[in-house]
């Protein structure tokens, strides 16, 4: 695959691009994503508390959806070994959104006549997502400014409202995706990227990275994300261990569990594999049976 093509995945393609993910990410196991959705209902002021700002996330995220996700992957030497868009339903006529944030995207190439024609069943896509992420389970996932991102996917993956309080919500994130790396938050350690106040295609531009595809598309967005990554680290020498679970945006760290039992889906019908195993000592999570089982 050309390290600079994006592939729109729509219903017609969905599950030969899901397989096409799932392989690909035997051997590169580092995840940059992006979503896009529909806007913000609560605008959380400044100078709010870490508490009010988490209530205005959950808010937020639980009721709205998720429009596209972008995921690329890349190898530890920043070699790109795919990106794809996925294009989720979305119908302006039913789907609860924020008017100047479904403007936005339209002016940025975003088709929702398409959308609501060829569009990925929710569930569908949240149900083989989640057997995805599941059946890998040493990735690391990088993201930009991407407290949102992530909410919105944990909620995609664990089929569930997120948790009730920012530690809960922590835990979580630890639990099912591990590493996570924020490149905002690492941008504040970095000489000439004014302490991370800047937007991706800023720094994009300081850093000389050549950009792909329209911005404010997830697929584009997330190419971008993993070449300013592999940028930064090799601009910069940085150790991103010890950057690892911090997000830009709210100060409890993800922290990836020790260590964890596998335990299989009895059957394609289970929900999500997210669910909680109680043991003596420790909740752990359960993990899909093989992926080839569940299309």
């Amino acid at each position: 695959m050309a390290a600079t093509k994006i592939t729109a995945v729509w219903r017609q393609n969905f599950q030969q691009e899901i397989f096409r993910l799932d392989a690909a990410l035997f051997k590169f196991p580092l995840v940059s994503f992006d979503t896009e959705f529909p806007g913000l209902f609560r605008n959380t002021p400044m100078g709010a508390t870490e508490s009010t700002r988490y209530d205005d996330l959950k808010h937020n995220v639980d009721h709205s959806r998720l429009i596209q996700f972008g995921i690329t992957v890349a190898d530890v030497g920043g070699n790109i070994g795919g990106t794809w868009e996925f294009n989720l339903r979305f119908d302006l006529s039913r789907d609860l959104f924020v008017y100047q944030s479904i403007q936005f995207l339209q002016d940025n190439g975003v088709d929702f006549d398409r959308l609501r024609r060829d569009k990925i069943h929710f569930d569908m896509f949240a149900q083989l997502l989640s057997r995805v992420v599941a059946r890998h389970r040493n990735l690391c996932w990088v993201t930009f400014h991407g407290l949102y991102d992530l909410s919105h996917t944990l909620k995609t993956v664990t089929n569930r409202p997120l948790s009730p309080s920012v530690a809960a919500f922590a835990s979580q994130l630890g639990i099912v995706f591990g590493d996570v790396v924020d490149i905002k938050y690492m941008a504040r350690f970095c000489q000439g990227l004014r302490g991370g106040e800047l937007g991706l295609t800023a720094i994009a531009k300081i850093l000389k990275v050549e950009i792909v595809g329209g911005a404010h598309q997830a697929g584009s967005d997330s190419l971008l994300t993993a070449r300013v990554y592999t940028k930064m680290r090799m601009a910069y020498e940085i150790d991103e261990t010890l950057f690892a679970g911090c997000l830009y945006g709210i100060s409890a760290r993800i922290c990836k569990p020790i260590a964890v039992r596998r335990c299989f889906i009895p059957n394609a019908a289970t929900p999500a594999p997210f669910l909680r195993c109680f043991t003596t000592h420790t909740s752990v999570f359960m993990i899909a049976a093989p992926f080839s089982h569940v299309l």
